[in-house]
């Protein structure tokens, strides 16, 4: 897998045709995952209003309508001139997040991702990846490793959704940005933590090793541990 093939595909899990009953709402909701899983970053470009559009099967009116209200909000910043174009807004808005968030949808969100992401650990392990495929899982787990604090996130997102895309099972590339983008607006809600961020890095290294020995097992408990560890905090700081 290519960096390019698995930026394609993490484009391709976010750029996807919107219901056309729910047109407005979903395409606001489809900016929104594109720009808390990290495929835009805080002050880069969204794609321009008519690809938007043939991307998500709406109008272009819808998609203006969507730009304004996420501008109203503060995530985008529209500009205009010769190099104009609607950018993700940097620094972001602080996510404002309920004191308790109801714990069926905690179990419900974080259930259905321990299945999907152990899942797409075990299937990536099981496959047989070419040369340019690990080198480019390899490459999407230093640079997490090498990332910000400012930047982790996102390309935390993007490793797992190379994983994904590892695995070898296209519809499990939306599951998994959907579930991230889920994640992510509560893990916004808290600060990031240094050393749980180096435990973090040192859990990642261990699933896509995992991955890359063939050792089906062995990436879906190293997957399984780093969905617990995280799953803690976010119980700890949203109960």
């Amino acid at each position: 897998m290519s960096d390019e093939r698995a930026w394609d595909e993490a484009h391709r899990a976010v750029y996807r045709p919107v219901r056309r009953s729910n047109a407005l709402e979903d395409t606001v909701s489809r900016i929104v995952q594109a720009i808390r899983i990290g495929v835009v970053a805080p002050g880069e470009a969204l794609p321009p209003e008519r690809g938007l559009a043939e991307l998500y099967g709406v109008s272009r009116d819808t998609v203006r309508e969507a730009i304004r209200e996420l501008a109203d909000a503060g995530f985008l910043v529209p500009r205009r001139g010769r190099y104009g174009g609607t950018f993700v807004a940097d620094p972001l808005p602080r996510p404002v997040v309920p004191a308790e968030v109801d714990a069926a949808e905690i179990d419900d969100v974080l259930g259905m991702r321990r299945i999907v992401e152990t899942g797409a650990a075990r299937a990536a392990a099981q496959r047989t990846m070419s040369a340019d495929e690990r080198d480019a899982l390899w490459k999407r787990l230093t640079a997490t490793s090498a990332a910000s604090l400012e930047d982790y996130r996102r390309l935390d997102s993007l490793l797992h959704l190379a994983i994904a895309e590892a695995a070898g099972i296209p519809s499990l590339v939306p599951l998994i940005a959907d579930s991230r983008a889920r994640v992510n607006a509560w893990l916004d809600s808290f600060p990031l933590l240094p050393r749980t961020i180096e435990h973090s890095e040192t859990q990642h290294e261990r699933i896509v090793t995992a991955i890359l020995a063939g050792r089906a097992d062995a990436a879906d408990a190293a997957m399984r541990d780093h969905l617990a560890a995280s799953e803690a905090l976010m119980r700890g700081f949203l109960s």
